[in-house]
């Protein structure tokens, strides 16, 4: 049920914010749409419980993206001053390790987070091996047993 809530009230507020119209005819369609939407989705098997978590939705958004918007000025601002300043060392490193997460939603907002961070991308991805390209040795040093994966193993429900 939290499923369906959750989807039929995304739909509805995309359907609203399309339309832009208000009448008690359009907005029944849009009702109507939005559960058809969502009916037909579920019968092709596109929804499921890691394709909308819900339930790390209260966590994501109070803890972790404010966290992860942090860490992005942060890098980003390292980025531009290496950039910028020739005396700043740029050493490209592939560094590989063991992330703590367990589930593919887990380990898929790890590699996310990682490849939204500036100076860092996730090159590949499996359970229990990240191999990812960092800008600088002091970037991708600061990967294995980091916060991030502290942080996403925790919005994961593991931590």
């Amino acid at each position: 049920m939290q499923s369906f809530l959750g989807v039929f009230s995304l739909l509805f507020a995309f359907w609203l914010l399309l339309s832009g119209m208000y009448v008690p005819f359009l907005v029944t369609a849009g009702v109507g749409c939005s559960v058809f939407v969502y009916w037909l989705a579920r019968r092709m098997g596109l929804i499921d419980r890691e394709s909308f978590p819900f339930r790390l939705a209260g966590r994501a958004v109070f803890s972790y993206w404010p966290w992860l918007g942090g860490e992005i000025l942060k890098s980003g601002w390292d980025v531009s001053r290496r950039i910028l300043d020739p005396r700043l060392p740029i050493s490209p490193t592939l560094v590989e390790f063991v992330p703590t997460q367990k589930t593919d939603l887990g380990l898929v907002i790890h590699a996310n987070s990682i490849t939204l961070t500036p100076g860092t991308i996730s090159v590949e991805v499996e359970p229990g091996r990240f191999l990812v390209h960092a800008l600088t040795a002091e970037g991708a040093a600061g990967l294995a047993g980091s916060e991030m994966d502290r942080r996403c193993t925790e919005l994961e429900g593991r931590g």
